[in-house]
């Protein structure tokens, strides 16, 4: 039997329909019945919702493996996890930059609620737990009826609150492979303040190191495209580069040729392509410091 139960909401006499499955299955029955909407913290879906959440929510928060980070050589963040418990796990060093943008989510309530899933579900340029992600080169795990699918994360943003989930589909974790977890990375962000702030801009840094020389690079912004992305000519500067010598590796010229800013309330284009290289070097400073 379903666990779908009717809720009256305050804000009028309409009755929202309301589900919290115990088990992927029963989630997945419930979500070919009808037209849900998938609730985990509800920090981007109440605020958008005005004063009356529409249509039948289907809460993921119970559903057991969709909460809690795991792995011995790749490591699995399920979707539900909160920005609280990714910023207290213990993890390796190439994951820090995903923890620091944890610590910078909103304020402390907002980090106790949100979720990881949330944050790449709601596909806003400026979500700040994109860049660290992309620069971990993780991969996001979709489930429906018809079976569990892989997609980069790359593959799934597809645009401004566009991704590449199909219907009938959830997204039950984000998984980084063990490639991705080498070296040691840094989060550098831009906001009118340092918390409670939507990003002007920010950027993940992921590099390892062989002796004095960079092996590898991974740089990702976010807030200065219509998706977060990464910047390979950077990248490809930075390997082989002396660790002491590493930031200077890092060209404006190389930074802007992957972006594509806007002119919005919090920043103008030039300004943000200014502003992503100078965060770009301080990024690759801290995370080779």
């Amino acid at each position: 039997m379903l666990n779908i139960v009717s809720m009256q909401m305050k804000s009028g006499s309409a009755v929202l329909d309301y589900s919290r499955p115990k088990s992927l299955d029963e989630a997945l029955r419930t979500l070919a019945g009808g037209d849900w909407r998938v609730l985990a913290g509800g920090t981007d879906l109440y605020p958008v919702a005005g004063p009356r959440l529409a249509g039948p929510v289907l809460d993921v928060t119970a559903i057991p493996g969709f909460s809690g980070l795991s792995g011995d050589q790749d490591l699995r963040i399920g979707a539900a996890t909160t920005w609280t418990d990714i910023a207290n796990a213990n993890l390796p060093e190439a994951a820090r930059a995903l923890q620091q943008a944890a610590r910078q989510i909103g304020g402390r309530q907002v980090q106790n609620a949100g979720t990881i899933g949330g944050n790449l579900c709601n596909a806003s340029p400026a979500a700040d737990g994109v860049p660290p992600l992309l620069a971990l080169g993780a991969e996001v795990e979709l489930v429906s009826a018809a079976g569990t699918r892989r997609l980069g994360l790359q593959d799934f943003l597809l645009g401004p609150r566009r991704t590449a989930l199909r219907t009938g589909e959830i997204l039950a974790a984000i998984v980084v492979p063990g490639s991705g977890l080498r070296g040691r990375s840094a989060f550098v962000k831009l906001g009118a303040r340092s918390h409670l702030v939507i990003s002007i801009a920010m950027v993940a840094a992921r590099l390892a190191v062989d002796g004095d020389r960079v092996t590898e690079a991974a740089i990702a912004v976010g807030a200065a495209s219509p998706v977060a992305v990464r910047l390979p000519q950077v990248e490809a500067a930075l390997v082989g580069a002396r660790v002491a010598e590493a930031a200077l590796r890092v060209t404006s010229a190389d930074v802007v040729a992957s972006l594509a800013p806007i002119d919005d309330v919090r920043a103008t284009a030039a300004y943000r392509r200014a502003a992503v290289a100078e965060l770009v070097r301080r990024a690759v400073s801290e995370a080779l410091a």
